[in-house]
């Protein structure tokens, strides 16, 4: 600014120093008028002078605010950059979150005497929060925590159930390497579609766990899917090492869509066969799964068959073998459910024992990600003679999901 001041009173001092000397050339053309070109000829010289003098002036702006250009531009692209990274970070990580809760009241008895499990009282059966980031299109992590109330100890427990690093290669190419999904009970959770209420049939028996250690390969193109993990065996919140790794796996069909069929299978020594306490033989199971989930209804029966589960350290062997049949129906505001389990627990070593489980009831959408039933569940153990085990359950359970 004070440069074009300048320039205008230089400009001022000149045009009046023209006209000044313009002013002889005036009077002396009322006698002599060959003296006018002479003086348009200076007052041109001095506008080309002062246009000279404004170009070196605009020049010497430029030059002083170049360099003060030239210093903020790294600084204003690292800004963009460490803007850009925050972006990605926060695009590429995501954040959830599972919660099973109820407040119920039990009657629970045992050969016509009441436990201590009975009463009235509310439970956080499970809280799962998990961070998953995409590093790229094929890699990626995930790490979800869990925790659970110990009798032993009186508290409450937090630990890892998942956490993998996972490649995708292609629909039927996925890896992932550490704590995951093992290949049977997520996947039958999925089409049962009631877990918050009640675990499905062998997580609620324990032949099965939902999660283990070690390397997990699935895939899945619409039609066909399949899983195959090698495992330590002794499940997630036991991630010890054994003599030996143990295989599950299953395959499946989908003919048409919400139509499925699946076959599985287990095999290994569940971690437990170790250098100072070898297993006397391996753990086998078998399982089997039709199911139907479109337009809102749910149909479906799983069938399972164990040998040793529950004795490969014991001296006498045994077997055990169940299935189990649900459905439900989505109306508008509500839907009503229904499950039955059948299962002979022990049929080597207590053939007459048999556990027979039941529940029914009413859930209710109270927003995205939140559901609440009201149910009713009756379970009951015996063999005719020594057990009798029953459990009656009624109340409210809850699922939350983000």
């Amino acid at each position: 600014m004070r440069s074009r001041v300048l320039v205008a009173a230089i400009a001022a001092v000149i045009g009046a120093g023209g006209i000044a000397a313009a002013m002889p050339a005036v009077a002396q053309t009322t006698n002599t008028s060959s003296s006018l070109p002479s003086g348009s000829t200076e007052l041109r010289q001095l506008q080309q002078q002062i246009s000279a003098l404004q170009a070196k002036v605009d020049q010497l702006q430029q030059q002083q605010h170049q360099p003060a250009q030239t210093a903020a531009a790294p600084a204003a692209a690292q800004a963009d950059r460490r803007l850009d990274a925050l972006e990605q970070l926060v695009d590429n990580t995501k954040i959830g979150g599972t919660m099973y809760t109820d407040f119920t009241n039990i009657d629970k008895t045992s050969n016509g005497s009441k436990t201590a499990a009975s009463g009235t009282g509310l439970d956080v059966k499970r809280f799962y929060l998990s961070i998953g980031h995409k590093f790229n299109d094929v890699w990626s992590a995930n790490l979800t925590t869990d925790f659970n109330y110990t009798g032993v100890t009186g508290e409450t427990q937090l630990f890892v159930k998942k956490a993998y690093l996972q490649g995708a290669f292609g629909k039927l190419a996925t890896l992932r390497v550490g704590s995951a999904n093992m290949p049977w009970i997520p996947f039958v959770e999925d089409w049962y579609g009631y877990r918050f209420v009640e675990n499905t049939l062998t997580d609620r028996l324990h032949f099965a766990n939902s999660a283990d250690w070690g390397l997990h390969t699935l895939g899945d193109n619409g039609t066909f899917d399949y899983q195959v993990s090698m495992v330590n065996g002794g499940g997630y919140k036991h991630p010890a090492r054994s003599n030996s790794v143990d295989f599950a796996g299953r395959v499946g069909i989908e003919p048409i869509r919400g139509l499925v069929f699946t076959v599985g299978g287990y095999s290994g020594d569940l971690g437990k066969d170790t250098a100072t306490s070898p297993v006397l033989r391996g753990a086998h199971r078998y399982d089997a799964m039709a199911a139907w989930n479109r337009d809102g209804l749910r149909l479906g029966v799983e069938w399972f068959k164990a040998d040793s589960w529950n004795n490969v350290t014991t001296p006498l062997a045994d077997s055990a073998d169940g299935y189990s049949l649900w459905g439900s129906y989505d109306f508008s505001t509500a839907s009503v459910f229904a499950r039955y389990d059948r299962v002979k627990p022990s049929k080597d070593l207590d053939p007459n024992l048999k556990d027979t489980y039941y529940n029914v009831g009413v859930a209710f959408p109270i927003t995205k990600g939140m559901r609440v039933a009201i149910a009713w569940k009756n379970e009951r153990l015996r063999n005719g003679t020594s057990v009798d085990v029953k459990s009656r359950e009624i109340g409210a359970w809850g699922e939350v999901k983000f």
